[in-house]
């Protein structure tokens, strides 16, 4: 007859955001286990907010009770080790890569519950074009290296129960029924610590059911969120029967985006210019899609009022204030519009003749004015409504003419390329990463985009290996030195 295992403790190790109430989890699990007569231990690694300092968490948990074991004390560890973990518990995606990373998720061992949103680093926000880290990277390897994976967008969930994503990753931890511990026995710990219970429970039920739901989908697959605005279900359908499928995944971003941003006329436009690109090989065409959606729906000052006029802001900066009941929040939002930024959303004559004077006059050229509007009034908020409203005006604007023929000729320039050489084509689709902010940061952007344009104009980029090393110098130096160095 075979031995019977011994038993070992379970090891759950988080890993967490400062400010994410990562101790406050750790907290809530040592209590469970506590009262159900449970040996655990746990211990810290603190670190500093946000992508400045890891902040982990380690506990071990024996599966027999206090009881059990008569006067027999288990041996545990204050520190993880690779390959002997069995829960991991990430705040996030890119934390979760960490963990992945040191080898602590294995697939014979390890129920890996991680959130699927980012919490961008500095190099992702400082890159001069798109510098976001690929995040099915990240996904892949937790599909391969975990015994079990549960992962959704707990910030989203979090924001829809009004709760902290701590009590969301508690009710998903007890979801995945890893632990010899039950729902009620995590909510029982949520009461007996008496701090924000209801809000808490509510996150924890959250948890709890997407963390379900996820499991009973895991095998099924997801075919994506599908859409409820019936005008951009309509400009999706005639777009999906136009263009292939390489590209249906990009259009049901990008079409709802650019009805946000202008109307249905516009993002049917979109799928127009798409359309008139026959014979581009998918992946080119995908990368134009997601590139032109971006490029048609720049940023402007109607954009930034559109944006401060959604309906959830206030009560997303009353959680973020950690505003209770009926505590005043008051809020305002400062503005500092250039001559530039001015031109761009004025009548095409009108622009032409401001910056004109602006080229004469120094002063003119380095004018700003300061505007602080209180926009938890009602003051503050119709000038932000009367500034959004001239979107209905916007295709007369100075910058949106510009814009339109700078993104024909580009499109232009891309179908000509893929006649004879696909790579070049989708390197010079690439270029338009670079055109990203607004100020000072869209400028340098545009005229190293220009730059790289005149080059290829000039014979001096025509090969796509060239090019795409050109782009990626242009986006490590925003100052264009390193550009200036390759093209010379």
């Amino acid at each position: 007859m075979a031995e019977a295992s011994a038993p070992r403790p379970i090891g759950l190790l988080i890993a967490a955001l400062g400010g994410e109430g990562g101790g406050v989890l750790c907290n809530w699990i040592v209590a469970t286990a506590q009262a159900n007569g449970l040996p655990v231990q746990s211990t810290s690694i603190p670190g500093v907010a946000q992508r400045t300092g890891a902040t982990t968490y380690y506990l071990e948990i024996w599966p027999e009770t206090r009881a059990a074991l008569d006067d027999r004390q288990p041996v545990l560890s204050l520190a993880a080790a690779p390959g002997e973990v069995d829960v991991v518990l990430a705040s996030e995606l890119l934390e979760a890569g960490r963990i992945l990373l040191q080898g602590f998720v294995t697939p014979d061992r390890t129920c890996l519950i991680a959130s699927t949103h980012r919490v961008f680093t500095t190099g992702e926000k400082m890159a001069m074009g798109d510098g976001r880290l690929d995040p099915n990277i990240v996904g892949k390897a937790a599909e391969d290296r975990s015994k079990l994976l549960i992962s959704f967008d707990m910030q989203k969930t979090a924001e829809a129960a009004g709760a902290p994503i701590s009590a969301i990753l508690l009710g998903a931890l007890a979801g995945s029924n890893t632990l010899p511990l039950d729902a009620a026995d995590f909510r029982r710990a949520i009461e007996t610590e008496g701090k924000s219970v209801t809000m808490n429970l509510r996150g924890f039920d959250a948890g709890l059911n997407a963390a379900v739901a996820t499991e009973e989908t895991a095998a099924a697959g997801s075919g994506g969120e599908p859409l409820d605005d019936e005008p951009a279900m309509s400009v999706l359908t005639d777009a999906e029967a136009k263009l292939p499928a390489a590209v249906h995944a990009t259009l049901r971003i990008a079409i709802p985006r650019l009805i946000d941003y202008q109307d249905a006329a516009y993002a049917t436009a979109y799928v127009d210019r798409l359309a008139a690109m026959p014979g581009v090989s998918g992946d080119v065409l995908n990368e134009v899609a997601r590139q032109l959606a971006v490029r048609m729906s720049y940023e402007d000052a109607i954009r930034v009022a559109q944006v401060k006029l959604r309906s959830g802001r206030m009560e997303r900066i009353r959680r973020e204030a950690k505003a209770d009941g009926g505590e005043p929040v008051y809020v305002t939002d400062h503005f500092k519009p250039s001559v530039n930024e001015i031109a761009d959303i004025l009548p095409d004559a009108w622009a032409r003749r401001m910056l004109a004077k602006a080229e004469r006059d120094a002063p003119s050229a380095r004018w700003q004015k300061t505007l602080s509007l209180r926009t938890d009034r009602l003051g503050g908020v119709v000038q932000l409504w009367v500034l959004a409203g001239l979107r209905r005006w916007r295709r007369r604007s100075y910058r949106f003419l510009r814009e339109q023929t700078a993104i024909d000729s580009w499109l232009a320039d891309i179908a000509d390329a893929a006649k004879t050489d696909p790579a070049l084509a989708l390197e010079i689709a690439k270029t338009a990463r670079l055109l990203k902010g607004y100020g000072d940061t869209h400028a340098r952007g545009t005229e190293n985009f220009k730059r790289l344009h005149a080059a290829r104009g000039g014979k001096a980029l025509q090969s796509a290996t060239d090019l795409a090393a050109a782009r990626e110098a242009a986006m490590a130096d925003p100052d264009g030195k390193r550009l200036d160095e390759l093209l010379s």
